[in-house]
């Protein structure tokens, strides 16, 4: 999107952010928040050694144990921590380590909309790009994904700056459908996936703007309804800056690539493109040992978190678009 939609999210993110989860328990019979077992000795011990070690031991010891030696030593230390912390509780019968394993699939999304090179603050956006990048949260893959363009209604003439930000040209939004058609096939796509019936999953989002202020302005704009599989979602700049301890200001889309040590594949909004490299960033995270959990949702048409502590769950079935009438 364009350098105010990364202006205004990173605004949006601004807000106080739940902490990170605790390690699970040990055993059942321990009360969460009781760490008092041995094993949280050695992994503070183990974690204590890392901390001491420089950038090439991580390499080595990372190379050793066939784990990934790239990205900046923060990264690594936190990577090598995660493997540790999770063996360590295997070892002692544990109910499980911190691995993604809740959800089955989770879907990445990252809008393009209608712009202007300095957007009034009543300036509508309307989508023009619908990308959805499908991650496997077993396999660690990207198995699948969905892009379709969206023909804009209340601007239906792209500014140029849009077209030369975006790549979308005017050609592409006007032999396109309108937003409802759209948002139905991306609906069949995800039922074709079996996603909130056999399978559990969840939307990620780069930032809180897509849904909280794009997919909402649509809807109204379209005169449908919010869509409920959408109302609940994964900002990865949170689950980034609460895993690797950086600031909001760390987590913009190339910056959390570079930290990892990965290169932005393909064009700079591009949806789709920016889709993948954020799925790119997702992976590498749940590879890291970070749980992905949603952490923020939309009600009453108003942007709220959702705290650590709140119950773990899919997003629903979808369906289609519904009348706000």
């Amino acid at each position: 999107m364009s350098t105010t939609k990364e202006e205004e999210k990173t605004k949006s993110c601004s807000r106080i952010c739940p902490a990170e989860e605790p390690a699970p328990p040990v055993s059942p019979s321990q009360s969460d928040g009781d760490f008092s077992h041995p094993v949280y000795k050695e992994i503070a011990l183990a974690n204590g050694h890392i901390n001491r070690m420089t950038k090439e031991e991580l390499r080595i010891k990372l190379a050793e144990l066939k784990l990934d030696t790239r990205g900046v030593k923060d990264v690594m230390k936190k990577r090598l921590k995660s493997h540790y912390k999770k063996q360590k509780l295997m070892q002692s019968a544990a109910e499980g380590g911190p691995t993604d394993t809740y959800y089955d699939y989770i879907c990445v999304v990252d809008f393009e909309a209608t712009c202007e090179e300095d957007n009034p603050s009543d300036f509508l956006h309307e989508i023009i790009e619908f990308p959805m990048v499908l991650i496997n949260t077993h396999t660690l893959e990207i198995v699948d994904t969905f892009q379709e363009y969206v023909k804009p209604e209340l601007n239906p003439q792209l500014s140029d700056f849009c077209v030369k930000l975006t790549g979308i040209t005017q050609k592409m939004v006007d032999e396109a459908d309108p937003f409802p058609e759209v948002l139905q096939r991306v609906v069949d796509w995800l039922q074709e996936r079996e996603l909130g019936t056999k399978y559990k999953y969840a939307i990620l989002t780069d930032g809180a703007w897509d849904m909280s202020k794009f997919l909402n302005i649509q809807c109204r704009i379209s005169r449908i309804r919010y869509p409920q599989f959408a109302k609940k979602w994964i900002n990865i700049r949170k689950s980034y800056g609460n895993f690797y301890k950086v600031p909001r200001t760390q987590t913009k889309l190339s910056t959390m690539l570079q930290k990892l040590g990965l290169k932005y594949e393909g064009r700079p909004h591009s949806g789709l493109d920016d889709s993948r490299n954020i799925a790119r960033i997702a992976l590498r995270m749940l590879q890291d040992g970070c749980q992905l959990r949603v952490n923020e949702r939309m009600h009453a048409g108003q942007l709220l978190s959702v705290p650590s502590s709140a119950p773990v769950e899919g997003a629903p079935p979808p369906h289609g678009p519904r009348s706000r009438e």
